[in-house]
């Protein structure tokens, strides 16, 4: 299940907070370099000429991780122990598991708070299925609520660190995110929460979030099949966001230049999640696209009214609000001039969950 393998680091690569990027030379038959990822708060931060144990099998097999090996162990050079770890653990019985501080477990400062907190007062909540709708929705709601808390609360569904996502650092630094919940397997957010309920509620209660949004990590588990993907989780947290007392804003997975049928207009994706896996009702954001494509997208979208409510949003605007973001927008490799249609529906989301303000 592991492929291992042991290099040298011959170069250190510009990296981001949480993460070093280096070039390794793999010790393996003809030998062979690659590039190298490791999160310093599991491995420590590599240097040159240091041993690094590798793991590379996704890379070996092509797969979305950015084309990184990574780093496992710095096997000569440990990192210290950490100080007071908390005792939530994290992508739990692993060989690399993480303990966390939990802001709700017993020993958190904010442990009262969320042990008494019902719900998240009525605050909208966008879905989303992909983590490249993240900038969009935030590109919505801050086009009519420029000085909007928003908290991004992350779902185990792609990458479980927190730190593998240069958006959501970019985003915070740049003050367009209030902070990052990480919740389930994921770790490294500004707070640790055990599930999606009790990040939301650390969202609204102790980052005082005035919206939030709901979407995987970067990366996507999919089969081709309609039930075998990770995005089946938006279907979940709209239940949980009910749940709570808050207003489940749904965005739709849009696409007008993905090769693949099955995520043209509407995706397939959307369709099962909201039709199919949310059992409460969530209000869908159907963008106002124009021409013969917006018309089809709102034709599948009506497959969804029997379970939600639907609402029409204009995209007037949004393109330019998505140009205004510190980050460039980028989608299974296509970007805003590629695939519009992706960021407009996602944008769409966040102007309307503005609107519930």
């Amino acid at each position: 299940m592991i492929r291992w393998r042991r290099g040298e680091v011959r170069q250190i690569l510009p990296s981001w907070p949480g993460v070093v990027q280096c070039v390794v030379d793999v010790e393996s038959p003809g030998g062979a370099v690659c590039r190298a990822l490791a999160y310093t708060r599991l491995v420590g931060s590599p240097r040159v000429g240091d041993t690094v144990l590798l793991n590379t099998g996704a890379l070996d097999l092509g797969l979305g991780t950015g084309g990184y090996a990574l780093v496992v162990a710095l096997p000569d050079r440990l990192p210290e122990d950490p100080e007071s770890p908390g005792h939530l653990v994290k992508a739990r019985y692993t060989p690399l598991q993480a303990t966390v501080l939990g802001a709700d477990e017993q020993g958190s400062p904010h442990h009262e708070v969320l042990r008494s907190a019902e719900g998240v007062e009525g605050m909208p909540v966008v879905v989303a299925d992909l983590h490249s709708a993240l900038p969009a929705v935030l590109a919505g709601v801050r086009e009519r609520h420029p000085g909007a808390r928003i908290v991004y609360v992350m779902l185990d569904g792609g990458a479980l660190p927190a730190a593998f996502s240069r958006l959501v650092g970019t985003l915070r630094e740049e003050g367009l995110l209030a902070g990052c919940v990480t919740t389930g397997q994921s770790f490294g957010g500004d707070l640790e929460a055990v599930t999606v309920h009790s990040g939301l509620l650390a969202a609204r209660h102790v980052l005082d979030a005035d919206a939030a949004v709901v979407c995987q990590g970067p990366g996507n588990l999919g089969t081709g099949t309609p039930w075998g993907f990770s995005g089946v989780s938006c279907g979940e947290a709209v239940n949980a966001v009910c749940a709570l007392g808050g207003l489940p804003v749904a965005s739709l997975r849009v696409s007008e230049a993905d090769p693949r049928e099955r995520h043209r207009g509407v995706s397939h994706h959307s369709l099962t999640a909201y039709g199919r896996v949310a059992l409460a009702r969530a209000q869908v954001v159907v963008p106002l696209l124009p021409g013969v494509f917006g018309e089809r997208v709102r034709i599948q979208a009506r497959a969804l009214r029997a379970r939600h409510d639907l609402v029409e949003v204009a995209v007037d605007g949004l393109e330019e609000a998505v140009r205004a973001l510190p980050v460039k927008v980028s989608t299974m490799g296509r970007g805003l001039e590629e695939d519009r249609a992706a960021f407009l529906s996602a944008a769409a989301a966040g102007r309307h969950a503005a609107a519930c303000l």
